[in-house]
């Protein structure tokens, strides 16, 4: 495998600013599809204290936050996590990261593309009366998304800022709304720690699957090498969006807890508790969460290409792999091939399981959503363990006990609670099968980073070598 050239490949400097970077972030969490769908699980394990529960989750994501905040501070990369582990831990690391998560990014796409689908086809029906197959929905949101992203990182991020914010605004009624319904039982018991199940052990059952509401978190972080001032903004991007969208879940929490008087039986038992809490609240207006549910899916369809597709892209661009996916598009500058490439496979996924299996959008959502993860989170933690080896190695003037040693070893322990959620043996099939995917790939990737790695000596200058604010 050849490594390609670097004149040429670099993409539209200075087109995006801090305001649009924090907008693709939150469009990438999709506040809406995320806590539809999340919420009642874990109110099932924590309780009505749910909403700490998701403060609980925000504080560790702040701690991956200052580590991906301090790599971006000293190099900004489009290669995000890829180029902060090879720089750290080696070549062969860069290279089986690049498989490692890139799988998992994928996979976990899927489950934004199947939903899209899903959630299309059910609004269609309930509100229109109107009949239309799921896949052929997901197909249709993917090529618009597709051609829309090739387009321009300008474009893009406008659409998906604008679909988010229509989004918010819609959430923001409903909880209003619900809120003000229920005036007359308004409590606080959701915000204390009396009305979490089980105290700490209830927060840890419900941990995992808060963390989950996060998950797109880093999104600014990969799309540096288009961001004006870099080093400045996308730590400011990183922190800022983890705020916002924990403060925003736990007012959704209130909200929704109270629309259903903290009644836990009835929580536990809503498929989607904020669409059923809205709908007792005010049926008339159904139509705004179904819609709040529609714009989010495709804003994070949108912010996710763009953001997680990039890192394909640079793993190409610095060699670590096969270079068609190194492809800048001659006129929007947009690193096409990756792009399409990362959401057809997405989208092939989705129809394979979805036809060959019969599964429905719901549990197929449920099902690839807990697989990509796992990857995810494995990423998280390594990159945790490697800014220390980082700032050591090429920062040790500016090494910090505290920002680089302390927060990041406290950060991986937080994150081995949900991990081991995810992988803990006695699941149901087929979430028994998934941590052993996972190993298997994992086992792929070191081979195929250590063969790449001695073939190619080269790597070890490759790995980092496109910084988002240099010229060459």
């Amino acid at each position: 495998m050849s490594a390609p050239a670097r004149d040429g490949h670099r993409l539209a400097k200075d087109s995006l600013g801090l305001s649009q970077i924090i907008a693709s972030t939150l469009a990438n969490i999709a506040p809406a599809m995320s806590f539809f769908f999340g919420f009642g699980l874990i109110v099932s394990g924590a309780g009505v204290g749910a909403p700490l529960t998701i403060f609980t989750a925000m504080v560790v994501i702040l701690f991956l936050t200052n580590t991906l905040a301090e790599f971006s501070k000293y190099r900004p990369s489009t290669g995000s996590f890829v180029t902060f582990i090879g720089m750290s831990f080696g070549p062969f690391a860069g290279a089986a990261a690049s498989i490692f998560v890139v799988v998992g990014y994928c996979i976990a796409a899927s489950s934004v593309v199947v939903i899209a689908g899903g959630w299309a086809a059910s609004t269609l029906h309930l509100f229109l009366g109107v009949n239309i197959p799921w896949q052929v929905l997901s197909v249709i949101v993917t090529g618009i998304v597709g051609l829309l992203v090739s387009r321009g990182i300008s474009l893009s991020t406008t659409w998906a800022a604008i679909f988010f914010y229509f989004e918010l605004i819609l959430l923001l009624i409903g909880a209003v709304i619900m809120l003000w319904v229920s005036r007359a039982t308004l409590s606080w018991h959701p915000l204390m720690f009396s009305s979490i199940t089980g105290g700490w052990k209830g927060i840890g059952l419900g941990f995992p699957l808060a963390v989950y509401l996060f998950i797109g978190w880093e999104n600014s972080a990969m799309l540096a090498e288009e961001t004006t001032n870099p080093r400045r903004n996308v730590p400011r991007a990183l922190i800022t969006g983890t705020l916002a969208i924990g403060i925003l879940y736990m007012f959704l929490a209130f909200a929704t807890e109270n629309a259903f008087k903290n009644n836990l039986t009835a929580i536990s038992a809503s498929t989607i508790p904020f669409v059923d809490a809205f709908k007792a609240s005010a049926a008339g207006l159904l139509i705004v969460a179904y819609i709040a549910g529609v714009t989010s899916i495709f804003s994070s369809l949108i912010g996710l290409t763009n953001a997680q597709a990039r890192i394909l892209f640079s793993s190409s661009r610095e060699g670590l792999l096969p270079v068609f996916f190194g492809k800048i598009h001659p006129q929007y500058k947009t690193p096409h091939a990756a792009m399409w490439t990362y959401i057809l496979v997405a989208l092939a996924i989705v129809l394979v399981f979805g036809y060959a299996y019969n599964i429905d959008p719901v549990t197929l959502f449920g099902d690839t959503g807990t697989l990509g993860t796992i990857p995810v989170i494995v990423t998280y933690l390594l990159t945790n363990l490697a800014l220390p080896v980082y700032m050591l190695r090429y920062h040790r003037e500016d090494f910090s006990p505290i920002k680089h040693l302390i927060l990041p070893l406290v950060g991986t322990g937080a994150m081995l609670f949900p991990l081991w959620g995810l992988v803990q043996p006695g699941q149901p099939y087929p979430f028994n099968l998934y941590p052993k995917l996972s190993v298997a790939l994992l086992i792929f990737s070191v081979i195929y980073g250590t063969i790449l790695a001695k073939r190619n000596p080269d790597l070890v200058q490759r790995i980092g070598s496109y910084v988002a604010d240099e010229e060459y």
